[in-house]
């Protein structure tokens, strides 16, 4: 009795994971030649999905990341470049839908900024090191004189007799 209930429990649970997989919704586009269809995979890889923000358009299931989809394959079959694509998306959408944004007077930081903190890093590293070997040399004890060591061997002698 146990064994039939297991084997309905595990056929039901098959069916449910195989019916969500047969659910899934799967796009098709159809180009007139290869080479828009290589254009499409490229440009959806290079654009990012604006609700997700860490995958492409391609990866995206995210409502938004469908139309833009929808989108770019409409724009390949009207003709439109790809750099008129990414004009139009980057126009609509701002710098932040392409994974790699130009070199402007706004994206400047995100350019520059890894080499800046690079920099500062190094310059605080330096002045850190320069500091301790300058401290290490003035903590060095000075020479001692013979006076010096009679008066430290009068004072342990005299700690020792006060002890006893």
């Amino acid at each position: 009795m146990q064994g039939r209930v297991f084997n309905t429990l595990i056929a039901a649970l098959a069916a449910l994971v195989f019916s969500a997989a047969l659910q899934a919704n799967v796009e098709v586009y159809n180009f007139d030649k290869p080479e828009d269809r290589v254009r499409f995979y490229s440009l959806t890889d290079e654009l990012r999905c604006p609700k997700c923000q860490n995958q492409s358009i391609a990866d995206s299931d995210a409502p938004i990341a469908t139309d833009l989809r929808r989108e770019v394959h409409r724009m390949i079959q009207e003709g439109n470049s790809d750099d008129d694509i990414v004009n139009f998306m980057v126009k609509r959408y701002g710098d932040f839908v392409r994974y790699t944004p130009a070199l402007t007077n706004r994206t400047w930081i995100l350019w520059g900024g890894p080499l800046l903190l690079l920099l500062l890093g190094a310059f605080a590293i330096m002045r850190m090191v320069r500091k301790n070997q300058t401290s290490a040399v003035s903590d060095e004890p000075e020479e001692t004189t013979q006076e010096d060591k009679a008066a430290r061997m009068q004072r342990a002698e005299q700690m020792l007799k006060e002890r006893d």
